[in-house]
């Protein structure tokens, strides 16, 4: 078996071996061939193919259609695609962007009118590509230092883009992009806006940025500007909350918008540095080579206004301001708009300029619309939601902070008679909580990036609500409702054009007149009711009606002079100037701007700095407006109401009037703890110290004020029978999902707790305790005992109404969060040991028997509130 076996075994074993060698011969013979034929191969010469030639610039554009201006535009006939022509000259050159909203949803925070911002930026060559740089100009460096040379030291720019160069011509020295990347794209402007942390998911927000239906709408090119006009379509497929009836579908949302590239300005304008003591929009920059303890170098907002005639004390200007007024706005308003315009024009003849402001109206075939930045337009819209009633925006050089664009929006609803009830009762009910440390720095980062955003139209609507409502009460014409609207007009216009003068708000003016000079119709005939139109100052409205005279400012005031004054005026020396500002000390010159004012708790100090009031004594003023609603509600029910109509006229009226209640009330209620500002300087004529603690008799005042009219129990008091008819009209099914009964009790209580709030709030108190060491004679412990007082003694051994158990609930509520709760830390040692003081005083009073059931039933909760609450403190 064995022998067989490796017999096999050696046929095979001889086998493999001959076809191995067999194989091995064939190979080689195979390689000698492929030798001699590469062999061969060498001795023929063949010439090298042609060199592949790139793509030109004209085969790249041959279906396109070529619109020439700054920045050559190629838009594809067939695809609408775009490309981009830089020219080699072009390339580090500082060039302007600035984009615009065109259309949008007031519930992504943009709408039509809304500057996003401008900003510079130049085009650098790297290799084959093209970069888009917005080079940092928040620091300035003087040249004559050699500090200058690390001016890049640290400081970050920005590559906002980087296009791939597609063609080029070396003899034009012309390169060409694609431009669909930079425009269909937030490259250059975010539109969407991010999540805050602790944002609701069911809150309004747009979707994914969709690349595919986003498209160009229009190009247009000038020799000095390209604008090209955008559609972004932003898409959410499982979107949660599809916003309002204004979108007409969640899942996919459009906003236009204009993107404008423009040359840089030429350079001969001189920026004129700003001034603590007037209030202008500024282009802040941060000096990096001073020696002074301040390095601030920053620039105010302004137009170029050169004279025609030098050596003139008045003279025309070179190229005057010019406004445009929309073919949409009605006809009706235009005289009125206009003259709100060239009101501005007495303040520029103090500057030295004759006819600065120039007004006309845009042609019904015009070949231009308001997007257009060589066009400064006063816009008309009629939103379902609108965001502003007047909103004043412009664009500037990033350099210099000259103003090279406005507009005016302008919304129609503000001027008619819906009034936006539930806002009201929502805005109060928001005051209900004190915001955590994460909610206020949330509210301070929106409020630091949109320090433009401007509500007048609101505060506007609401007075001539008012104003509405007290003419209707007292059996007004026709006309007097149209006087109104024309005076709020003309107002609303004055204060909008201030703000693309360069002026920004100036909450402090309203403290122009008294009382009693309000009163006099003859006296402010014509006037300024405050000293500049640039404040939110209440409507002018007397309890006497026979002494009424206009409601609102009629021309700008004199703030507003002396501020384009310091502005405009080309003066001849620095002295000049400085006998301008030393002015400032003057009562009607007071300033203070949105940082300084006080509507919220979380910032100012200066109760003078405050919106919704006017005259020199507002506590006054504000007593004043308690009584006019207070006896305009005893007839409420019989002066708003009509047959065969809806109960919508009486449900306004009541709650335009409480809301005023509200606004007295947070009025007043800043004057405790208050601290009078002075920005006068060292030395300045007519100058005080800069910090005087408001007096204890006004303090005073402020709380016996808020104890009658906001905190006592017959507090909001109207007829029964009136919340009976406070019926809203029923359209469709407006009402699923809620019950449209009255809130009184929640509304009532969101207006006593907006008072509340503020007065508990922790700067409140921790500037009481912080005052006491610089004049505050109103001691900290002495207004909490009295605010617990007033909180409690009226109706101590009596039965409580509802309206008192809501608020003392509340207020015993507030001290326990004080002490122990989520906001405790932001409180001192010293409100919080009186917050416990009062508690216990509380719990005592509490602990009597006597009221009704409801009433005892009350002061058990309380009282286990406060028990549970003391357990927990460590």
């Amino acid at each position: 078996m064995k022998t067989i076996h490796s017999s096999k075994f050696k046929i095979l074993f001889t086998l493999f071996l001959t076809l191995s060698v067999i194989g091995t011969q064939d190979a080689n013979a195979q390689f000698w061939k492929k030798k001699k034929k590469e062999v061969k191969k060498t001795t023929t010469t063949k010439k090298a193919p042609p060199k592949k030639k790139g793509k030109s610039i004209k085969s790249l554009t041959k279906s396109s259609k070529k619109i020439e201006g700054l920045f050559t535009i190629y838009q594809d006939t067939v695809t609408g695609s775009i490309k981009l022509l830089v020219k080699k000259k072009q390339l580090d050159k500082d060039f302007i962007y600035f984009s615009q909203i065109a259309d949008g949803v007031v519930e992504a925070g943009q709408f039509r009118g809304a500057y996003q911002g401008s900003s510079v930026f130049h085009v650098k060559k790297y290799f084959d590509k093209l970069d888009f740089y917005a080079p940092n100009t928040s620091f300035y460096f003087d040249k004559k230092s050699a500090l200058s040379k690390s001016s890049e030291a640290n400081i970050s720019d920005a590559v906002v883009a980087t296009a791939k160069i597609l063609a080029s011509d070396d003899k034009k020295g012309e390169y060409l992009i694609d431009a669909n990347g930079l425009f269909l794209s937030e490259t250059f402007t975010r539109v969407k806006r991010p999540r805050f942390p602790g944002q609701s998911p069911f809150s309004f927000s747009l979707g994914r940025f969709d690349k595919y239906k986003s498209k160009i709408h229009a190009i247009k090119n000038y020799p000095e500007n390209t604008n090209v006009k955008t559609e972004y379509v932003y898409n959410n497929p499982s979107v949660l909350n599809g916003g309002s009836n204004a979108i007409t579908d969640g899942r996919n949302v459009s906003i236009k918008v204009f993107h404008t590239f423009m040359n840089m300005p030429k350079e001969d304008y001189k920026p004129r540095m700003d001034d603590p003591r007037v209030g202008y929009f500024l282009t802040q920059t941060n000096d990096m080579t001073t020696t002074n303890t301040i390095n601030y170098r920053d620039m105010i907002h302004r137009w170029k206004l050169v004279k025609k005639n030098p050596d003139a004390a008045i003279s025309e200007p070179v190229t005057p301001i010019t406004w445009w007024i929309e073919n949409t706005t009605p006809l009706k308003w235009r005289e009125t708009i206009k003259e709100g315009v060239l009101a501005w024009n007495e303040a520029f003849e103090k500057a030295g300029f004759k006819n600065a402001m120039v007004v006309k109206v845009q042609p019904d075939d015009a070949d231009w619309d308001a997007g257009d930045v060589r066009y400064n337009v006063l816009r008309w819209t009629s939103s379902p939601n609108p965001p502003f009633g007047g909103y004043g925006p412009s664009f500037v050089n990033p350099r210099t902070g000259e103003i090279l664009g406005a507009d005016i929006m302008l919304e129609f609803v503000h001027f008619t008679n819906r009034v936006f009830a539930d806002k009201l009762y929502n805005d109060a009910a928001s005051n209900m909580k004190l915001e955590t440390v994460e909610e206020l720095k949330n509210k301070q980062l929106f409020e630091k990036h949109n320090p433009n955003f401007c509500s007048m139209g609101h505060v506007m609507h609401n007075n001539l609500q008012l104003g509405a409502a007290v003419i209707q009460a007292n059996g007004g014409s026709d006309l007097d409702m149209e006087a109104i609207k024309k005076e709020g007009m003309k107002s609303l216009i004055m204060h909008e054009v201030g703000h693309t003068l360069g002026l920004n708000h100036n909450m402090k003016a309203s403290q122009l007149f008294s009382p009693a000079q309000l009163a006099d119709k003859d006296f402010i005939k014509g006037k300024a009711l405050t000293g500049s139109v640039m404040d939110y100052a209440g409507i002018n409205i007397t309890n006497d009606r026979s002494k009424q005279g206009q409601y609102a400012d009629m021309a700008v005031g004199p703030y507003d002079v002396w501020a384009i004054q310091f502005g405009y005026t080309p003066f001849k020396n620095k002295t000049e100037k400085n006998a301008l500002l030393n002015r400032s000390t003057e009562p009607e010159l007071t300033f203070g701007n949105d940082a300084d004012d006080m509507r919220s708790s979380s910032n100012g100090i200066d109760p003078r700095v405050m919106i919704g009031d006017l005259s020199n004594d507002q506590i006054t003023y504000s007593i004043n407006r308690f009584e006019l609603v207070n006896t305009m509600m005893k007839k409420i029910k019989t002066q708003f109401t009509k047959k065969g109509e809806t109960y919508e006229d009486l449900r306004r009226a009541y709650y335009t009037l409480q809301s005023q209640s509200a606004i007295a009330g947070g009025v007043i209620s800043r004057f405790v703890g208050g601290v009078y500002v002075d920005r006068a300087t060292f030395g300045q004529e007519g100058g005080t110290q800069p910090y005087t603690p408001v007096s204890l008799k006004d303090q005073k005042r402020a709380m016996t004020a808020m104890k009658k009219y906001i905190f006592a129990p017959n507090a909001f008091n109207v007829p029964k029978d009136v919340y009976n008819y406070l019926a809203r009209q029923r359209r469709g099914y407006n009402f699923f999902g809620r019950t449209e009964d009255p809130k009184i009790n929640e509304q009532i209580l969101g207006y006593q707790t907006y008072v509340l709030s503020h007065l508990l709030h922790p700067n409140t108190l921790q500037r009481i305790s912080n005052s006491e060491l610089y004049g505050n004679q109103y001691k900290l412990s002495n207004f909490m005992t009295d605010l617990n007082t007033m909180m409690f003694k009226p109706d101590v051994y009596g039965s409580i109404n509802s309206f008192r158990q809501n608020l003392q609930a509340v207020y015993t509520k507030r001290l326990i969060e004080m002490i122990s709760g989520r906001t405790s830390g932001r409180y001192n040692i010293a409100a919080r040991s009186m917050a416990i003081y009062n508690l216990k005083n509380i719990k005592t009073w509490v602990s009597n028997g006597t009221g009704d059931l409801a009433t005892k039933a009350h002061k058990n909760h309380l009282k286990t509130l406060i028990t549970n609450a003391m357990k927990e403190i460590k």
